[in-house]
């Protein structure tokens, strides 16, 4: 099997699909490389780079997931959500940030079983005498890997070590061309392999994109501090932060050979003029970020905090019960005669009058259709024989006499 993985087809020609899409792959690595070469600002780079790498990579795999979902669960914090969200979406959720949390292992830091998988695979990538360019050998021995039940994981950590391997990177950036992987993706070899190979070149210019935007930030910052006087650290600190993703007041005092309470006061200067963000929702072992990480604040769940006026414990075990209003009473003494004429009573009257007039109006057309013979007088109606003698009074008394 695995002299079957190593084999790469060779061609005397290359199909002008597969040499086009080879070209843009080529260019965008080159690119890429050159403008990540002794940058400052490459540490930050390769961490929003990983976060995007394992969002593609879960989308593809059917785990989507926010890439600021992972950011928060890689510095260990507690991701924010509804409470009126249902317990199927959390749980949605939660297991697709532990599928990426395992992708960002897989590229960045595997355990002992996954780095003999990974060097499984990288022995796929190795290069003979007759083999062709790094990106074709790349692409047909990760088709070959695949197609013999081969894991994606392993593969995509032992393609990063490859670019470096072979200088096409010398950054370990996560360039891995998940698109190429979707299932509406045709797999016969020689359609997969152009895909491949502009799937790569897509994501390389995306990096790029990533790098400019973070350029951007920095420079953003920079120029919000403002003018300072000679000794101020202020211009030192943006630099640190723009190369950390997140840093707290310790490390970045550390890295300005100042005191701790120094760097708290210029990170809550810097957070007050919004050149960057707090991301915990804490008031101790806070982490800041530039203005650029808003969104990962936006994920964080706040800390539980007691309610104001409340003491420790819990709370008393107190049934409230719902205070129903009272009817209105009685006016406390009834109304004099010079009270009652002091009511209207014209809207009464008026009404009062209008439904004798209708009563009188009703008699009249009933006893017209008795005289006609429309209709009968109604007839009273026995009583039952079974009722008691005191129920009919004086009146059933003088019947029977």
């Amino acid at each position: 099997m695995l002299d079957t993985l190593l084999k790469t087809p060779t061609t005397s020609a290359l199909d002008p699909t597969l040499a086009g899409a080879l070209e843009r792959a080529a260019a965008s690595f080159g690119r890429l490389d050159q403008a990540l070469s002794n940058h400052p600002l490459l540490p930050a780079f390769v961490y929003r780079a990983r976060l995007e790498a394992c969002r593609r990579q879960s989308a593809v795999d059917g785990k989507s997931i926010d890439p600021w979902h992972l950011a928060a669960v890689l510095e260990g914090l507690k991701l924010r959500m509804e409470g009126a969200m249902r317990i199927i979406d959390r749980a949605m959720i939660l297991d697709a940030a532990d599928y990426a949390l395992a992708q960002h292992q897989w590229l960045t830091a595997p355990d002992f079983d996954q780095e003999g998988e990974v060097q499984e695979a990288a022995k796929t990538l190795q290069v003979s005498a007759a083999a062709a360019a790094p990106l074709l050998t790349a692409a047909h021995a990760m088709h070959a890997w695949l197609s013999h039940g081969g894991a994606r994981a392993p593969f995509r950590a032992a393609l990063i070590r490859y670019w470096r391997q072979h200088r096409l990177l010398r950054a370990p950036v996560p360039i891995t061309g998940p698109r190429a992987l979707g299932v509406d993706m045709p797999f016969d070899l020689d359609t997969w392999v152009p895909i491949f190979l502009d799937a790569l070149a897509e994501e390389a210019a995306d990096g790029l994109q990533l790098l400019t935007t973070l350029e951007r930030s920095w420079f953003a910052a920079r120029a919000a501090i403002g003018d300072r006087r000679r000794n101020s650290r202020a211009c030192m600190a943006v630099d640190i932060l723009a190369a950390a993703p997140v840093i707290s007041a310790t490390t970045l005092a550390t890295g300005l050979g100042m005191a701790v309470k120094n760097a708290i006061a210029l990170l809550d200067e810097f957070h007050a003029a919004g050149i960057v963000v707090e991301v915990t929702h804490r008031s101790k072992r806070r982490l800041f970020g530039l203005a650029g990480l808003a969104p990962l604040r936006d994920e964080v769940r706040p800390p539980r905090r007691p309610e104001p006026g409340r003491g420790r414990g819990r709370p008393p075990n107190i049934l409230y019960v719902e205070e129903v209003e009272p009817p209105p009473s009685p006016p406390e003494k009834p109304l004099t005669p010079i009270d009652r004429k002091a009511i209207d009573y014209s809207d009464l009257t008026h009404w009062m009058a209008h439904a004798d007039q209708v009563i009188r109006n009703t008699r009249r057309t009933l006893d017209a259709m008795i005289r006609s013979g429309v209709a009968q007088p109604l007839q009273a109606a026995s009583p039952p024989e079974d009722l008691p003698e005191s129920w009919f009074g004086n009146d059933r008394s003088d019947e029977d006499a």
